[in-house]
């Protein structure tokens, strides 16, 4: 009997969508000891399956026919009470972004003990050394420290690996990993991805885990799923699927995965120098009420140039100092020079004004600088074309258009203004493989078209081989290698660089060719 039995799931969608169903007819299993990537674009219905198992859709979505078995227990028709009963129990759920799924005026010990207190008979001295030992399984330092300790005084990785201490506290047999590694850095990501492998292993858990990364899915998976627009494509072995897809639409995916093959472009080593820094430092002061302040150095002594047409990379870890050198790039004191440095966000969502068009958005800038409003509209319908995207589409909002075509509208505006200098600050990190790659090519064009010089920011190594002539790597606040891509790809010299590309997942998986 396999652990998790999911039998033609259905789930419908609120009337007026873009589809009639978000999961139509889907069916798989996952077998105790075994791992089950989930993988497809945005919309593909990965996240409304996890949910559907664990009972948690919401309230606009309608669970309209299928069957979901736990251990051979169905649990559709099953009560809130046994539902409730099951989750943590017998079945429990890693999220996306810890930060969210951590409640933040709750000790990391207190959201450990609440899931002990009510699903076992330990008495209080009994369930404070069990939450202990659950951090000491996920690898944290310090577990008596850390029981004390708020979300907000931990890391991205910390808050993570809490987060699967609280769904491994009751030993369930199923774990559900809801893209749990997408937020972080590469080094981290590898941490958490090798151990989730050896909890599996030691548990002997069933997990459905997922993603829409490829290098994840070649690191952990034992079988994959493919889904497309709510229907299951293709069910198979990993290997066999990586390297011999049978659906085009797999195909098509495993095609747009980035390779850690630089791109060899010539770099234009005597164009005109667009920005230079020189000994650039940065220090952030901490000032609390409970404690002396603390001064943290965030850009230590950080010397780079970007030319003409050049493409210059800064890639390192969370808190290396990558995103505090491009902030330096859009401070107070860069005002006068706004115009000739613009910069496009991680997330477009949130650089987006929600109740203003997407055309009132483009030409918010050469209005700004005295262009007349009918010039600005017609530039705004130039750069939608330049971005491959519709005119007509101006006066629609930002919540009609999908991650990918909002990330092309913040191009668009960046463009607006014609400055020499495109800031990127993980411009592709919030994207879809494919859509990913779209957004990749986009950028390339316009480099190579306007002959812009642009500072692209990035912890994805795959990303960076793609798009960057030089590339600087950042550790805890210094340039530790800088170099052209190829030099750095190639023949890396710190040994710093050379973890990086060691962390990065499916680095040694041959995908089939695109």
């Amino acid at each position: 009997m396999s652990t998790l039995e999911v039998k033609d799931l259905t789930v419908r969608l609120p009337k007026g969508g873009d589809r009639a169903e978000a999961v139509s007819g889907v069916s798989f299993s996952v077998e105790r000891g075994e791992i089950l990537c989930l993988v497809g674009e945005s919309g593909s219905g990965k996240t409304v399956i996890a949910h559907s198992i664990m009972g948690l859709l919401p309230k606009t979505l309608e669970l309209a026919g299928g069957e979901v078995r736990l251990e051979g227990e169905e649990l559709t028709r099953a009560s809130e009470a046994r539902r409730r009963a099951l989750r943590g129990a017998r079945m429990a759920m890693i999220f996306q972004e810890p930060m969210s799924a951590l409640n933040p005026v709750m000790t990391c010990g207190a959201q450990i003990d609440e899931v002990l207190r009510y699903h076992t008979a330990l008495s209080k001295n009994e369930r404070q050394p069990r939450a202990a030992a659950l951090l000491r399984e996920v690898a944290l330092p310090d577990p008596q420290r850390l029981l004390g300790a708020y979300p907000h005084q931990l890391s991205g990785g910390q808050r993570q690996r809490v987060g699967i201490a609280i769904a491994l506290a009751l030993e369930p047999a199923l774990l559900v990993a809801d893209e749990p590694t997408t937020a972080l850095d590469v080094t981290t990501q590898a941490q958490i991805l090798r151990l989730m492998v050896e909890l599996q292993r030691r548990h002997g858990m069933a997990v459905l885990f997922v993603t829409h990364d490829f290098g994840v899915v070649a690191e952990i998976a034992h079988r994959v799923a493919v889904l497309r627009e709510g229907r299951l494509v293709e069910l198979g072995d990993k290997v066999e699927l990586l390297t011999r897809p049978r659906h085009e639409y797999t195909r098509m995916l495993i095609g747009a995965v980035p390779t850690l093959k630089p791109h060899g472009r010539a770099a234009p080593s005597d164009a005109p120098i667009v920005l230079a820094t020189r000994g650039l430092s940065k220090t952030y002061v901490e000032r609390s009420w409970l404690r002396k302040k603390r001064e943290i150095p965030a850009a230590r002594d950080v010397t780079l140039e970007v030319r003409k047409g050049q493409t210059l990379g800064i890639v390192g870890e969370s808190g290396s100092g990558k995103s505090t050198v491009a902030a330096r790039m859009r401070s107070s004191e860069m005002r006068p020079l706004r115009r000739r440095v613009q910069i496009v966000f991680q997330d477009p969502y949130r650089s987006l004004n929600p109740r203003r068009s997407v055309g009132e958005a483009i030409i918010e800038g050469p209005l700004n600088y005295g262009m007349p409003r009918p010039a600005a509209l017609e530039r705004a319908r130039r750069l939608m074309e330049l971005v491959r995207m519709d005119p007509a589409a101006l006066g629609r909002y930002p919540h009609q258009f999908s991650g990918g075509q909002r990330q092309r509208i913040c191009i668009a505006r960046a463009l607006a203004v014609e400055p020499e200098l495109l800031v990127a600050d993980e411009p592709v990190s919030a994207l879809d493989v494919s859509v990913q790659a779209q957004v990749l090519r986009l950028l390339e064009e316009i480099r190579t078209r306007l002959e812009l010089a642009m500072l692209f920011i990035t912890h994805d190594l795959r990303v960076a081989a793609q798009v960057c002539d030089q590339v600087a790597v950042m550790q805890a606040g210094r340039i530790v290698e800088h170099g052209s891509a190829e030099e750095v790809f190639l023949r890396p010299q710190h040994e710093y660089t050379r973890a990086l590309f060691a962390a990065a997942p499916g680095r040694y998986f041959n995908f089939a060719p695109a």
